[in-house]
């Protein structure tokens, strides 16, 4: 006989052991809990067969962006299959494992489309909803992720066991797209119901960050010291949001300390720990702060990552520290790579094609010096750098090198009208802007002086 998950949806599950377990698997998941594998790894242990449980286990490695793990999804893929064939599975765990293969096969765009048919028929299914919205967010598709959440929000009452998180993805999606009263308002209102939503915690600090209330945000992050104590490595990225309130506070040396003591507290070579480490050092850099010798750490990281050819995101941010770290080899290979998937007809072709390698290479000519070649390139593909993924916040550091780029080129016309609508998508200005808005008036002043007639010496007779 079946048994029913938390949501009140059947399973092929009949063991209540493995079923206790996989309800912990999804709400652990959506904690961004680092005991969501230990729970997944009991589940399968005791009923070894669960398609479901196999299938989303590949779906959670594809999200981690590593190369040796696509081979695992496969595994996972094929071991889902073959047991939905020895024993009938439900459609919501057919769809699951539909998504897992459409991914598989390049195309992530289809595996979110089929999730989300799928939330439609089962609405308070909190795995697929947050599933959903992990991949959307992989795609920086941002008026997906808000889509999804509106079309179920309606089917899920505070007694829901993920009602806090659904109003924290609910917040970080109104946040992406611009609402960013309501986005706030979400996400605190989902730590009421679920006090270790990492997710809506940090959403609230992207509303700070974006509307250039760095000191609120610094508070409202120091105020909830155990709000990420919890979790797996996004914790590193909730410790990156507070050094960035420091930064923007003229704080470089809190921020610094940050980086040292949290942030690359542990060495790894997460693509989200690389990424958060680059682009505050980069960020550091821009303010006149000395980062010491700290790029070769995560240059030496980046070097063995620079084939893998995962996620544009992550391979973004290894160049970042390829190049810093003075790994000309490493940088040369994964712009090769970069190159070379340009012209794949899949979902991560045509991302590479449309933001990846123009802006790979703007950052290659920006370490060189050529500053106008690299604000051209960089420019390039502006428009389209929203699908390499993350937020605005974490794409953030690429509008920065640019406005950086364009100043150093002498375009302070166009550094300022990129500086401007930067501002407008945030909603506020922050430090970064205000000073390179007086650099740009300098600039413009100087120029005038330049161009002025009554100021050129007079021709001699």
């Amino acid at each position: 006989m079946r048994l029913s998950d938390q949501f009140g949806y059947d399973l092929t599950l009949t063991d209540k052991g493995a079923l206790e377990a996989w309800n912990a698997t999804v709400l652990a998941f959506l904690a961004h809990g680092k005991t969501t594998p230990q729970h997944l790894e009991a589940c399968l242990s005791l009923s070894p067969d669960f398609a479901l449980g196999h299938a989303t286990r590949g779906l959670f490695c594809l999200l981690l962006g590593r190369k040796e793990l696509v081979a695992t999804a496969r595994e996972c893929c094929a071991v889902a299959k073959e047991s939905a064939q020895n024993t009938p599975v439900t459609e919501r765990e057919t769809a699951v494992i539909n998504a897992l293969d459409a991914w598989l096969k390049g195309f992530p765009t289809r595996s979110a489309d089929l999730l989300d048919a799928e939330l439609v028929k089962v609405p308070q299914d909190g795995l697929i909803m947050k599933l959903v919205h992990a991949i959307r967010f992989v795609l920086g598709d941002a008026p997906g992720m808000r889509q999804s959440i509106e079309r179920v929000f309606s089917a899920y009452e505070e007694s829901h066991p993920t009602y806090g998180y659904l109003l924290g993805c609910r917040a970080f999606a109104l946040e992406e797209t611009g609402d960013y009263r309501l986005a706030e308002a979400s996400g605190r209102r989902g730590l009421e119901f679920a006090r270790d939503d990492a997710w809506g915690l940090h959403a609230v600090a992207h509303v700070h960050d974006m509307t250039g209330r760095s000191e609120e945000g610094a508070g409202w992050l120091e105020n909830h010291p155990d709000g990420w104590a919890h979790c797996n490595n996004f914790g590193y990225h909730v410790w990156w949001h507070l050094a960035l309130m420091y930064l923007d506070q003229g704080q470089g040396d809190k921020a610094l300390a940050l980086y040292d003591a949290d942030i690359r507290k542990d060495k790894t070579d997460d693509y989200r720990d690389i990424s958060n480490a680059a682009s505050l050092l980069v960020r550091l850099e821009l303010e006149g702060v000395d980062v010491g010798a700290r790029w070769e750490e995560i240059a030496q990281l980046s070097d063995k990552r620079a084939e893998d050819g995962c996620n544009v995101f992550a391979d973004l941010h290894y160049l970042l520290a390829l190049l810093n770290g003075g790994r000309r080899m490493g940088a040369d290979r994964l712009l090769t790579g970069l190159k070379e998937r340009a012209q794949h007809e899949t979902d991560i072709g045509r991302i590479s094609a449309e933001a990846g390698l123009p802006t790979g290479l703007g950052l290659e000519q920006y370490r060189k010096g050529n500053y106008a070649s690299a604000f051209s390139l960089l420019t390039s593909a502006r428009d389209n750098l929203y699908s390499i993924g993350g937020s605005h916040a974490q794409r953030d550091v690429f509008e920065r090198i640019t406005i950086d780029a364009a100043l150093r080129a002498g375009f302070s016309t166009e550094a300022e009208t990129i500086i401007k609508s930067r501002t407008n998508k945030r909603g506020a200005l922050d430090r970064f802007a205000e000073q390179r808005l007086e650099i740009c008036g300098k600039m413009q002043r100087a120029e005038q002086v330049m161009e002025d007639e009554k100021l050129r010496a007079a021709n001699s007779v």
